[in-house]
């Protein structure tokens, strides 16, 4: 496909995205911003796992706390729903670059456990300041005034903006020289700092924008949900469903975790109006044949694909 018909693609998929709220009925606009979020939850733990192949299993943890963060602040200090919003995200950087100098020393499969541990200690912290928190009971923010509609529209827009910012700041550092350093992290980081790359700074780096992201979103879905409890923000399976979207589009790719996103989550909404009772059990095996087919993702294969019917056109024609 030539960078015209790429751009022409993308400028169509653009103003359908735009006029979807519009077009769809509210159950599609919940999917789609459903869809968004977690390609933004993808995205972002690619910057950290797929870029500098560090798996940061625990990075659920970034999304309760802003979730958290926003809805302490919608509830007990009046804030609005940006600013609250905002603020999660920040704070979700702070816990990144604290927690940074320590974990991200670590390597392999001591930091993905470490990471695990910390969401399940920053749970419990959350789940015992009933005062603060609401405990094991949750909180319950605000509703947002305006119609049904309009405010299905509003997280839509917020979910599918924030998702356009991961995009092109992926975009951007895949062409940079920080990309660059990431990459020669995740191949060998002993070679990396032999190079004269400072690993801990790109690692804490790359992680600062991954939970800077994940927490915006995790304060977006408070709001969103308007309740929230520890259980279902810092739950574990939404780091699985993410890092599998992941795996699914691509590591290390711009489009690989929205693709992936995509295509796991409409895989489970068909799944489920087919299949009530055994829908875990044959989207499981659905995800199982398309990593056995496609190991590197569906991005690579498509390059792959394309590639050798490029071969097998020059063949054809040099044989002509």
């Amino acid at each position: 496909m030539t960078p015209g018909k790429k751009k022409a693609l993308l400028l169509v998929l653009c103003a359908f995205l735009v006029a979807a709220p519009a077009l769809l009925t509210g159950y599609w606009i919940r999917t789609l911003t459903d869809i968004f979020m977690f390609a933004i939850l993808a995205a972002s733990w690619n910057l950290i796992a797929g870029y500098c192949g560090y798996p940061a299993f625990g990075n659920v943890v970034f999304f309760g706390l802003g979730a958290y963060t926003t809805g302490i602040l919608m509830t007990k200090l009046q804030f609005s729903l940006l600013s609250a919003v905002a603020s999660g995200g920040i704070l979700a950087v702070v816990l990144a670059v604290l927690l940074g100098f320590p974990l991200l020393r670590l390597k392999g499969h001591y930091f993905a456990i470490a990471t695990l541990g910390v969401n399940e200690a920053l749970r419990e912290v959350v789940i015992n300041l009933t005062d603060l928190t609401g405990g094991g009971y949750g909180i319950t923010l605000p509703i947002l005034p305006g119609k049904v509609e309009f405010i299905l529209a509003l997280f839509y827009f917020l979910m599918l903006g924030l998702l356009a910012a991961v995009i092109l700041l992926t975009q951007f550092i895949s062409q940079s020289r920080f990309g660059f350093g990431c990459r020669a992290i995740r191949a060998d980081e002993d070679a990396a700092a032999v190079l004269g790359i400072h690993t801990t700074k790109y690692k804490i780096i790359a992680w600062s924008l991954s939970a800077l992201f994940t927490g915006l979103a995790g304060g977006l879905y408070a709001a969103w949900m308007t309740y929230i409890d520890p259980v279902s923000v810092f739950d574990m399976s939404i780091a699985v469903k993410f890092c599998i979207m992941v795996l699914l589009g691509g590591a290390g790719t711009v489009w690989g975790p929205v693709i992936g996103a995509f295509i796991l989550e409409m895989i489970s909404v068909m799944v489920w109006s087919k299949f009530v009772i055994l829908h875990a059990a044959i989207l499981g095996f659905i995800i199982i044949l398309v990593v056995i087919l496609m190991p590197r993702g569906f991005m690579q294969f498509i390059r792959g694909r394309l590639s050798m019917a490029v071969l097998l056109a020059n063949i054809k024609e040099n044989r002509i």
